[in-house]
């Protein structure tokens, strides 16, 4: 599952895919406790793509509670240069 088909889902389908994905998770590590695990790169791919379902869901949320009226966060103030080290003298 990539970027574009999450977004592409609704807010329930979010939820039932991440409720979905964790389970996965949870029989992969089921799995590895008997030694029954085939591909263990599985792991890395389901904790991702549950990454990707609950950052959408965050960036939803955000935007929501944001409203569109508020301007793009400010920017950082930049930091002071520090003074240059006098040369010692030997």
């Amino acid at each position: 599952m990539n970027g574009t088909e999450v977004r592409k889902l609704s807010k329930e389908e979010i939820s039932a895919e991440a409720t979905r994905l964790r389970k996965q998770l949870f029989d992969l590590r089921q799995q590895l406790t008997t030694d029954k695990v085939e591909d263990n790169s599985q792991f890395k791919k389901v904790r991702r793509d549950v990454a990707r379902l609950l950052t959408e869901r965050s960036a939803r949320h955000v935007a929501k509670n944001s409203g569109a009226t508020q301007a793009a966060p400010a920017a950082k103030p930049a930091k002071a240069a520090k003074p240059a080290k006098a040369a010692s003298k030997k």
